[in-house]
């Protein structure tokens, strides 16, 4: 398992506790890359800004019906995703019926039958990856996946599989 991802697991036990300095810095960690997500999707920067204060306000009422706190990030990207889609379904104009579906926008692709986007593709792709030994992972790493991980997955977020091994990135 991820060292982030451990580190996250504790901090949500200790919000669900109560403990609002858990969860700040829960969002500390992870307001930059929802709001980058977010920007990707609304492509304005004030939307993106007041969308990931909304996320953040969500997950935060909604922390107790995580399941899974391994699963945080896709849980909350979804939540990010409902609030982007919720933002343009608003603004849509009154005769327009057409529901925004991952299959019907730019950037979307399948993974085992269902739409997903690319952040949600690119974390799958990391724990598969991170299931790999570092020669592995090196013969299998295309190029944009390397750059993408300094934005989703710190150096540091990556544990070596035997010792010597340095991390994907």
């Amino acid at each position: 398992m991820i060292l982030r991802a451990v580190e996250d697991a504790d901090l949500i036990r200790k919000a669900r506790r109560g403990d609002v300095e858990a969860y700040n810095l829960l969002i500390s960690r992870w307001e930059r890359r929802v709001y980058n997500y977010l920007l990707r999707i609304v492509a304005n920067r004030e939307d993106a800004l007041d969308l990931s204060q909304d996320v953040f306000l969500k997950a935060y009422q909604n922390l107790r019906k995580l399941e899974d706190p391994a699963r945080f990030a896709p849980w909350l990207y979804r939540i990010a995703h409902n609030e982007a889609y919720s933002l343009f379904r608003k603004r849509r104009p009154e005769g327009e019926t057409e529901e925004l579906q991952p299959e019907t926008m730019e950037g979307a692709a399948t993974l085992g039958g269902d739409a997903v986007f690319p952040v949600e593709l690119t974390l799958a792709v990391f724990s598969a990856l991170f299931k790999l030994t570092a020669d592995q992972r090196e013969a299998v790493r295309p190029q944009n996946l390397a750059q993408a991980s300094e934005e989703l997955l710190p150096r540091h977020a990556c544990r070596p599989n035997d010792a010597g091994e340095r991390p994907l990135g």
